[in-house]
C-alpha cells in the first residue's frame, strides 16, 4: 500500500473512533430529550407588565383680569390650580392680602366644565365657572363677594 493511503486510513480510522462515542441530544427546557420527531419551537420572552401609575398632580397659573370697575380697583390677580387629576384641585389666590383658599371641581358628566370657590379668613369669598380647553388651560369668569367680576384665564 501506499504511503499516502495508509495515512488516510489511519486518520479516518481515528476520526471514526473519536466521533463514535458522541451524541448531541437536543433536550427540552425542563431537560427531558427530545425524540427526532418533535419539532422545536422558539420560546417567547415572558411578557413584562409594570404597573400603572396614577397620574401626578399639575399646577397651573390661573390670572384674572378686571371686568368691572370694583375689579379694576384691585387689577390684575394671579393664584394657583392644582389638579390633582382625579375630576378636582385645589385652587388659591390673593385677594387684597388676603389669602382666599379653596377647591375646583369638573361638572359631573361635562368632563370640560367646572366650578371653583374659595374662601379666606376674613370672610371674602370667590365663585368661579370655568371650561377647560385642553387638559391644562382654560378660561372662565370669576364673582368676588365684594361685586368684584373677573375674566380667569387658567393654564400656560
Amino acid at each position: 500500500m501506499l504511503r499516502t493511503t495508509k495515512r488516510v486510513l489511519i486518520v479516518g480510522s481515528l476520526a471514526a473512533a473519536t466521533l463514535t462515542g458522541c451524541y448531541v441530544v437536543p433536550v427540552a427546557p425542563d431537560g427531558t430529550p427530545l425524540h427526532a420527531a418533535a419539532v422545536a419551537v422558539p420560546m417567547q420572552p415572558a411578557p413584562v407588565y409594570a404597573a400603572p401609575v396614577p397620574p401626578s398632580p399639575s399646577v397651573l397659573q390661573a390670572r384674572l383680569y378686571p371686568s368691572n370697575d370694583i375689579a379694576t380697583r384691585t387689577g390684575m390677580l394671579s393664584g394657583t390650580v392644582t389638579n390633582m387629576m382625579t375630576g378636582k384641585g385645589r385652587f388659591q389666590l390673593d385677594y387684597q392680602g388676603e389669602l382666599l383658599i379653596g377647591e375646583a371641581t369638573r361638572v359631573a358628566g361635562d368632563d370640560r366644565s367646572g366650578v371653583a370657590n374659595a374662601y379666606g379668613q376674613r370672610g371674602t369669598f370667590m365663585n368661579c365657572q370655568y371650561q377647560m380647553t385642553t387638559p391644562y388651560q382654560g378660561t372662565g369668569t370669576c364673582k368676588v363677594s365684594t361685586g368684584a367680576l373677573y375674566q380667569v384665564h387658567i393654564g400656560v
